[in-house]
């Protein structure tokens, strides 16, 4: 059985809604912070933890996506008609990425420090995890508003609510996906029941992060890379 991550799966057919008029002609993991696409700053993540397979799902405007992703060894999975959330985007993408564990990372954030998916990569446990979030403290979270996602108690298990913001990387077991009736369902689902049964974690990110999830997250991102505090 096949017990560490493999493989990397990368969030990117959402609407990119909070955008605006950014995204009113391309899909938001193309929106350029410091130079580049979002996505490229994920992609570079995702190959320094040297994967077996990478794949990203597209829905939104995903002819640029293609055109950026497929060059670089990406595998595709196209959700139509219908976009399929995260949940039914990953289990829609499990062809390409093989068995076992994998890692899920959303493509419209910047992280400041070490590479989340290492740290997650060496804090797993499989015995005991279902699945391990990369979280950020509230304080370390540039452009998130209100209140944190989750708490942790010593040994790390989540529980909803405190000052905890999911980072959007994480390694999760497949298995579960399979259990969902609805066709399009968020990863929610999952995280409820494996919080339910004392098996879902969360790991504390060490150094910073940023949403860019709306236009305003474009200048805190390329603040936060520039900066040379961490």
């Amino acid at each position: 059985m096949q017990r560490s991550p493999e493989a990397v799966m990368l969030f990117a057919a959402g609407f990119g809604t909070r955008m605006r008029e950014l995204t009113r002609d391309m899909p938001k993991p193309m929106i350029e912070v410091a130079g580049r696409p979002l996505i490229a700053h994920a992609l570079d993540l995702a190959k320094a933890v040297r994967p077996a397979r990478i794949a990203a799902n597209l829905h939104y405007k995903p002819e640029p996506l293609k055109a950026f992703l497929e060059p670089e060894n990406v595998r595709i999975s196209h959700e139509a008609p219908q976009i399929l959330d995260t949940g039914g985007g990953l289990r829609h993408a499990l062809p390409l990425l093989g068995g076992g564990p994998v890692f899920t990372m959303n493509t419209d954030a910047i992280w400041k420090g070490p590479n989340p998916l290492q740290l997650a990569q060496e804090a797993w446990d499989p015995d005991r995890m279902d699945a391990l979030l990369v979280c950020v403290p509230l304080a370390y979270a540039a452009g998130r508003t209100g209140q944190g996602d989750f708490s942790a108690d010593a040994d790390g298990r989540i529980s909803r609510g405190g000052n905890l913001v999911y980072g959007g990387v994480q390694i999760l077991k497949t298995e579960g996906l399979h259990e969902v009736e609805e066709q399009a369902f968020s990863l929610n689902v999952l995280w409820n029941r494996m919080a339910a049964a004392g098996r879902l974690f969360a790991l504390e990110y060490p150094g910073r992060w940023c949403d860019v999830g709306h236009p305003e997250g474009i200048k805190l991102a390329e603040d936060l890379i520039a900066a040379d505090d961490v």
